[in-house]
């Protein structure tokens, strides 16, 4: 009997354990000291605008701090940290069956947005995952004034999703082709075409994509309180820029640490959060790309392997694996070059650090 219980009582744990959401109770344990040392440094003001910072770790919140005016109840436009919305939004289409993979066509779900300028097979035969890693053959690069598809140049068009489809093809005059890069890809920052993905998405589900965020990922999440973005034709805007309160980023990272399981319910497919969250395309030295998740290593004496939403202004919503570890960092640096330079050392002198034993 008194076996029986105590078999009992370990597969409850392990079942909590296994299922384990975001705890906002009050941290028992003592603040560690490097955190106290980060704390203080944000309130005097050595890192500009800092707006919050929470630290999950086991799903367990041990850090949450807001400064700035800010607090649990404020919205952060984190900019471009919320284009990684594309990716869990396609996860939850294909959980529920109506996309079948990232190697969809786009053109399968945007037939209405034909015909397009510059026909060319090679844009007809362009997928999700193409979109997702930003390393599609259309010709749209935000870090480059002249590219035809610079993100300032789409903000003036009513229709984004066709702006982006009507795009040439791009050559590579300045670095090696696709194939002779280490992923077979070659990345090209493209907010257009994370914007197209909500298209493609509210168009696979058949209904609005806010909507459809509402009923299958939200809700499952209590997430109530934020403010939605929308393109010019009301379409959600996932290039970015829509507004939560810092503890429901929390919950979308710690949703992805946790490999889409919540409360029991798998609400994202494992292995697309998998294949997401591993390394597709290399954007530049030290720093390589998934599925609209940033992908490198932090850390100051040792280092370890993270992937990130990440946005103008140094905003970072953060998951490191090995740690079991969830960070949410919210800032308005934006356009500030020491922005991201600024919460890059958080992570890598105090937040990593404190951890790391």
């Amino acid at each position: 009997m008194k076996l029986h219980i105590l078999t009992t009582l370990l597969l409850l744990l392990l079942s909590h354990s296994l299922y384990a959401q975001v705890n906002f109770s009050k941290n028992p344990h003592p603040m560690p000291q490097l955190l106290q040392t980060m704390d203080s440094k944000i309130s005097n003001g050595d890192y500009e605008h800092i707006t919050s910072v929470l630290i999950a770790k086991e799903g367990n919140v041990v850090f949450e701090r807001y400064y700035n005016g800010s607090d649990s109840t404020s919205l952060h436009n984190t900019r471009s940290a919320t284009k990684t919305m594309a990716t869990l939004l396609t996860g939850v289409a294909i959980d529920k069956g109506f996309i079948n993979s990232e190697k969809d066509k786009i053109f399968d779900y945007l037939g209405h947005k034909l015909p397009m300028q510059n026909a060319d097979l090679r844009k007809e035969n362009t997928t999700i995952e193409d979109l997702l890693t930003m390393s599609s053959v259309f010709e749209c690069n935000d870090n480059n004034s002249f590219s035809r598809g610079n993100e300032e140049r789409m903000y003036i068009i009513e229709d984004w999703t066709q702006f982006f489809v009507d795009l040439p093809v791009r050559s590579f005059p300045f670095g090696p082709k696709p194939e002779d890069l280490p992923y077979g890809r070659s990345f090209s920052y493209c907010s257009a075409g994370a914007s197209t993905m909500a298209e493609v998405i509210q168009s696979a589900v058949g209904m609005p994509l806010d909507k459809f965020a509402a009923k299958y990922l939200f809700e499952p999440l209590g997430i109530e309180n934020y403010k939605l973005h929308y393109t010019p034709m009301k379409i959600l805007n996932t290039a970015g820029g829509s507004e939560y309160q810092s503890r429901d980023f929390l919950k979308l990272i710690q949703l992805c640490l946790q490999n889409g399981l919540w409360n029991g319910k798998q609400l994202i497919p494992e292995d697309l959060l998998h294949k997401a969250t591993t390394a597709k395309v290399n954007a530049w030295e030290g720093m390589d790309y998934g599925y609209l998740f940033w992908i490198r290593e932090y850390g100051k004496d040792q280092k370890t392997k993270c992937f990130a939403m990440a946005g103008n202004g140094g905003n970072k919503i953060v998951a490191f694996p090995e740690l079991d570890l969830a960070v949410v960092l919210t800032a308005t640096n934006y356009n500030n070059r020491k922005a991201h330079g600024y919460t890059d050392e958080m992570l890598n002198d105090f937040i990593v650090p404190a951890f790391m034993d």
